[in-house]
């Protein structure tokens, strides 16, 4: 897991060269989007919804489910994302895309999902296979943002600030990986709740998964401002074993970072302690792949501290299995 993260800028190239290759069709009189694709595959689509959140013209909702929205029908674009191809939710729901007559692009390395995009002669860009789906987030996430370019809905600016990024965290790269250790060294043995201050909720969902699947642990997110409506509340009594981490980037709203600061010292009283984490970078898509780099190494030093395997995850293949019975 660490030489594919540590090959992460690499991974970016590829992506890169993979959506100039690809040819999708342009906008059909599309009137509303869902992305549908769930966990590795899926958190792509959260993040580049709220990238283009301030430009992109039509509603996206992001669809983690067997089940499509009502409202989804020949003016939709449906965007298959699966990484293997064969995650049984996505199937579902490309099902019902299909006799929905949505408009359909699939983002897939193989499976069932390549094979009934060409029997269907839908849009789709195939990506390299055989690794973790958690960890080609760069090559899913930038075919999304080529179907979405593509039909109109996000600039082609983004693919310049693709490079951008490449260039950023090829020149961070030994800082975020002390930073990451220093961090993971915090983290060992506590809960992380993480927290975004509105702009990145993403990435704090990715670093979230990280968590979850390459240090086998633990640990909630929630956001700003929602965050102050209802969880502020819970926090009455000291636990040590619980550590704050906070995303920030450069385009939090003031009031926004006004609330955090109103609420850190809260923090700060009832946990072990709060880490600040600060996106470098320009554009949106910099500095939320650098967060995500970020949390990339912080999990997998984590899984270094507590002598794991990163890679494994028995008991989801356990799911797999059991459900396969049915």
């Amino acid at each position: 897991m660490k030489d594919l993260v540590q090959n992460f800028t690499t991974q970016l190239k590829e992506a890169g060269q993979i959506a100039e290759k690809a040819i999708i069709s342009g906008d059909k009189n599309i009137q509303n989007i869902v992305i549908t694709g769930l966990g590795g595959s899926g958190i792509g689509g959260t993040i580049i919804t709220e990238i283009i959140s301030d430009t992109c013209k039509v509603p996206i909702i992001i669809n983690k489910d067997y089940f499509l929205p009502g409202f989804v029908n020949e003016n939709t674009l449906v965007i298959i994302s699966s990484y293997s191809g064969n995650t049984e939710e996505t199937l579902s729901a490309m099902e019902q895309a299909i006799s929905k007559k949505a408009q359909i692009a699939c983002v897939t390395s193989g499976g069932k999902v390549l094979e009934m995009a060409k029997q269907n002669q839908f849009d789709f860009i195939e990506i390299p296979g055989g690794k973790p789906p958690r960890s080609c987030i760069g090559y899913s996430l930038i075919q999304i943002i080529k179907v979405l370019a593509s039909k109109g809905f996000a600039p082609q600016s983004i693919f310049s600030d693709l490079q951008k990024t490449i260039t950023l965290l090829d020149k961070e790269n030994s800082n975020i990986k002390a930073e990451a250790e220093k961090i993971a060294k915090k983290l060992h043995n506590k809960i992380p709740v993480i927290y975004s201050l509105g702009t990145c909720e993403g990435a704090a969902v990715r670093f979230r998964q990280q968590i979850n699947e390459n240090s086998k642990m633990l640990c909630w997110h929630h956001v700003f401002p929602e965050m102050n409506h209802n969880e502020l509340v819970g926090w009455t009594t000291k636990n040590e074993n619980i550590a704050v981490v906070t995303f920030h980037t450069t385009f939090d709203y003031d009031r926004t970072e006004k609330r955090y600061e109103v609420c850190r010292p809260l923090f700060e009283k009832y946990s072990s302690g709060v880490i600040d984490i600060t996106a470098k970078g320009d554009s949106k898509l910099e500095q939320f792949f650098y967060l995500i780099n970020m949390g990339d190494w912080i999990s997998c030093y984590l899984a270094d501290i507590k002598g794991i395997d990163p890679v494994e995850v028995k008991v989801i293949d356990h799911l797999k299995g059991e459900l396969a019975k049915f």
